[in-house]
């Protein structure tokens, strides 16, 4: 692999065992209830082994024990950082690290190791190698971290391997992931790729683990080529892209999904009949008319259509959450902004005793200027970025946005919310061309009213609402400041992290 210069291991990090009897025994005695400091201890005899001069036999199985180990403990810390708000906290930034480091060092030794193997023994090590790269890649998923270069290109490179001594489709199985089966690099690596180009930035946590386990199970109907099919109905993506460089001659990148996708729409069809998404195999996280939306995306990501990109440049002030689009599109709040504490009170209520008001703002000759929490995001190549520097809430999204764009005010969603290295924010905003009008739901008593935008489109309309509003389909709604006052509900089309957009029909 000269056209690859694979990161060398650390050589100051001693190896704590000689053989696999020191090894257990060293093992027994780490901290077996602290999952972090075991994957860390892990992490670095991994590390030492791949330095060390080791007969290449004992080298597999030290690492074969230590991937055994890791792998319970490795489950056991990925809700500390899957989809968590971003930027992540210090404690959940470190597991989120700890996790991709060791299957990032895993990968690297596996790899390293395979070409002073015997070719009757390269097999398992790349098998490995492709899965813990997979791994690896799957943590920054999780995390909403961008993916370093590096993780394509060793994906590349166990690829290169793999195709060079025709093994990519020898089965091996993997005690550690025993729901697998016997799996090969061919569909590890499949697996990787169709995950990157779903782009799983836009899904929520449920949705990511959901494509996952499908994707999982598809992985083996993808196929590489090293050359595009010329047949018309054929459906395969150039995998050049993700590398940035030319790719060297001979190395597979086409990888056919049109199998892949017909299963989705097998899928979407029988959900579309009455079965159940569990009866498919597709868990029970999500009902059935959700896994047919999440399906419909994750086909539609596959079909190979270039993206029109926006071409938008400049900063743009962003503000979040129902209550703000609201007060953006109308130029009022819906509900009285914030809550006054017992000391504004105090002095709202001496206000009163001597004035009349309590606020200057509502002097007869005050100028009435609204001011809507916002932050300021720059637009750069289709994406609205936030550097580490500036400050402003943590994000999780797809999310309600709303901004003034070019002197019109603007409802939409964020999407694809992910972090990068340097700890920028960076995502795709998305904004409704329908016509838009910010209404209210009938106020109850001594309740704040709640926000509700009407999107129309000729003679269809939809409607969003907070995610924590109870609405039930098919039951109606009555709204303040529309002609039609009763709306109901009949299909959730869209959900994010603090909206639902429902169609809905006049009552």
């Amino acid at each position: 692999m000269h056209w690859l210069d694979l990161p060398e291991p650390r050589e100051n990090i001693t190896l704590a065992f000689s053989d696999l009897t020191t090894a257990r025994t060293w093992l027994a005695a780490q901290p077996q209830a602290q999952p972090l400091h075991m994957l860390a201890a892990l992490r670095l005899q991994i590390e030492a082994i791949d330095a060390a001069p080791l007969p290449p036999s004992l080298a597999l199985d030290l690492l074969g024990l230590l991937r055994t180990a890791a792998v319970p403990h490795q489950a056991s810390i990925e809700s500390r950082y899957t989809r968590k708000a971003l930027p992540m906290q210090a404690e959940d930034q470190r597991s989120f690290d700890v996790a991709q480091q060791l299957w990032t060092q895993l990968g690297l030794a596996y790899l390293r190791l395979a070409p002073h193997l015997p070719p009757g023994g390269k097999s398992l090590p790349l098998n490995r190698a492709a899965c813990a790269f997979r791994m690896a890649q799957f943590c920054h998923f999780q995390a909403a971290r961008a993916c370093p270069p590096l993780l394509d290109q060793l994906l590349l490179a166990t690829l290169a391997q793999a195709e060079r001594d025709d093994l990519m489709r020898l089965p091996l199985s993997d005690p550690d992931f025993p729901h697998l089966g016997e799996a090969n690099i061919a569909g590890h690596l499949a697996w990787a790729f169709l995950l990157r180009l779903i782009d799983p930035y836009h899904l929520t946590a449920t949705q990511l683990a959901v494509a996952n386990r499908a994707l999982s199970r598809w992985r083996e109907l993808a196929s590489f080529h090293v050359a595009a099919d010329e047949d018309p109905k054929a459906q395969a993506i150039d995998l050049a892209p993700l590398f940035r460089d030319p790719l060297p001659d001979g190395i597979p990148r086409w990888l056919s999904v049109r199998s892949v996708t017909r299963k989705m729409r097998h899928r979407i069809e029988a959900l579309e009949a009455g079965e159940s998404p569990e009866s498919l195999k597709l868990g029970r996280e999500l009902s059935g008319s959700a896994c047919i939306r999440l399906l419909k995306y994750l086909a539609s990501a596959l079909q190979c259509v270039p993206q029109g990109k926006s071409t938008e440049i400049g900063e743009i002030e962003i503000s979040f959450g129902s209550e703000h689009a609201y007060a953006v599109l109308k130029g009022e709040f819906l509900n009285p902004v914030g809550t006054l504490d017992a000391r504004a009170a105090s002095l709202a209520h001496q206000r009163m005793a001597l004035f009349g008001f309590d606020r200057v703002s509502q002097m007869p000759t005050a100028v009435k200027k609204l001011t809507v929490p916002s932050e300021k995001w720059t637009l750069v190549d289709g994406r609205a970025i936030r550097p580490a520097d500036q400050q402003g809430d943590r994000r999780l999204t797809p999310c309600l946005i709303a901004s003034n764009r070019q002197g019109r005010n603007c409802l939409g969603v964020m999407r694809g919310l992910q972090s990068t290295a340097d700890g920028a924010l960076t995502a795709q905003l998305r904004w409704f061309s329908e016509q838009i009008e910010a209404v209210g739901l009938q106020e109850v008593a001594d309740k704040p009213r709640v926000p509700a935008f009407l999107l129309q489109r000729d003679t269809s309309c939809s409607l969003i609402l907070p995610a924590s509003m109870p609405v039930r389909l098919e039951e109606t709604l009555k709204m303040e400041g529309l002609t039609t006052h009763l709306l109901v509900p009949t299909e959730v089309l869209d959900r994010g992290v603090d909206f639902v957009r429902y169609a809905c029909r006049a009552a």
